[in-house]
């Protein structure tokens, strides 16, 4: 994407064509102004545009630029957070409010694409949260009790079963979640735009948000060629946020994190290895994901940036890392590289924000955007049309707040996980 290779990798590879659509040219008018072609955005247009409501939709790059056409593409249900800590973050109210919310969410991103025909190669099999150790394992005994006490499909998977659906002997088990699955991220961005716009949502790409100013029937958004009038402003630019929105970016510390994709494998490894198409992550403290796309690759990833010395460092890491798990696999070229940036909130939490009356957002969804996007666009839209009042919101409302540090953890997060990749792929 903008003639970079390493930006959407994959994704942008196999992903259908996005609409067409241009820069904002002139003077629009709209009852609802959206900044951001993500998830949150892009659902929020989408719904919104259902009701009858005008919506102008800017997006300063291409649809799905950011978080949305990167990503691993597990559609998970909650957040990193263990169930019973919500309460404790956000008072008993908020807490119960989000977990129903959130543990609901793969069902939701499941009815659009299937109401609105997305081709972005959907699977409903679940996800495999897979146990490194003993500590691993009573991690994801924890969660799978915590989540099951609230009623929901998860299930406890022992060494063997883990083996049986994965194809590898490097787990002490698994949490398989039946609410969850995996998709094509940026085929799934592109088809949420094009439903927005059959709907009547009119989308402009190559348009920076340059400022927002109060005028006397509403508010005024103004890129460098044009501007929109509207009475709100959904602000859903999340970590790839700048210019007047800059401190949705700032109160979120950047996680880099990298996928390599496998040239597809053969029919006779695809018979031992994710026969159900699982997604998988483990509970390593720096994690790995993997899952496989439709035809057959293998998309393996973790945290870390593909530039400068990690370029080689990580890949090379990927490469042990793999063979380490899938013994089967054997030596096996990538090809395709990419990665992004992750914003995490200081309590793993996502936000909402009120920046003026009528200007909204929610962000921090610290590396879970498909589901919570998703499901947080839908809600604004619910909101801006009068039907849930800004006490009846999953979140409190919150100012956002730079973390100490900020800049200092980023750079120890990109080195660290360098350091951590340079000899690992160790069980």
């Amino acid at each position: 994407m903008l003639n970079d290779p390493r930006s959407h990798g994959l994704w942008e590879k196999t992903a259908p064509a996005a609409p067409q659509t241009t820069p904002l040219k002139g003077a629009a008018k709209a009852d609802v102004v959206i900044v951001g072609g993500g998830y949150t955005g892009l659902s929020a247009a989408l719904h919104l545009a259902e009701a009858g409501t005008s919506v102008i939709l800017l997006e300063a790059k291409e649809i799905g630029f950011g978080g949305a056409g990167r990503n691993v593409g597990l559609i998970n249900a909650g957040m990193w957070v263990m169930p019973d800590d919500l309460p404790g973050e956000l008072g008993p109210v908020y807490g119960e409010r989000l977990l129903d919310l959130l543990g609901n969410g793969p069902r939701v991103v499941m009815e659009l694409i299937d109401r609105h025909g997305i081709e972005c190669e959907l699977e409903r099999q679940g996800t495999l949260h897979c146990a490194v150790g003993s500590t691993g394992r009573k991690e994801i005994e924890a969660r799978a009790e915590q989540w099951q006490r609230r009623g929901a499909p998860v299930e406890l998977l022992d060494e063997a079963e883990t083996e049986q659906k994965i194809g590898t002997r490097a787990y002490q088990g698994s949490l398989l979640d039946r609410r969850a699955g995996t998709l094509q991220p940026l085929a799934y961005a592109r088809g949420l735009a094009q439903a927005a716009i059959k709907a009547g949502a009119t989308l402009h790409t190559a348009s920076p948000v340059e400022s927002y100013a109060r005028m006397a029937d509403g508010w005024q958004v103004r890129t460098s060629e044009g501007s929109v009038d509207a009475q709100w402003i959904v602000v859903a630019t999340d970590a790839y946020s700048n210019g007047p929105f800059a401190a949705v970016r700032e109160e979120q510390v950047h996680l880099p994190y990298f996928n390599f994709a496998t040239v597809p494998l053969s029919d006779n490894l695809r018979k031992s290895i994710l026969t159900e198409r699982q997604g998988c992550w483990d509970t390593k403290e720096v994690l790995s994901s993997f899952r496989m796309d439709k035809a057959g690759r293998m998309v393996f990833g973790s945290v870390g940036a593909l530039r400068g010395t990690g370029l080689t460092i990580h890949r090379a890491w990927a490469q042990r890392a793999l063979k380490a798990i899938f013994p089967q696999i054997g030596d096996i070229a990538f090809e395709s590289e990419w990665y992004g940036q992750i914003g995490m909130t200081t309590n793993a939490l996502p936000r909402f924000h009120k920046f003026a009356p009528g200007v909204i957002g929610f962000s921090g969804y610290n590396g879970r955007g498909i589901s919570p996007g998703t499901v947080f666009g839908k809600t604004i839209a619910h909101h801006i049309l009068g039907q849930l009042s800004e006490d009846e919101l999953p979140l409190p409302l919150t100012d956002p707040q730079t973390p100490a540090f900020r800049t200092l953890k980023e750079a120890w997060y990109e080195a660290g996980a360098q350091v951590a990749h340079l000899a690992g792929a160790r069980f």
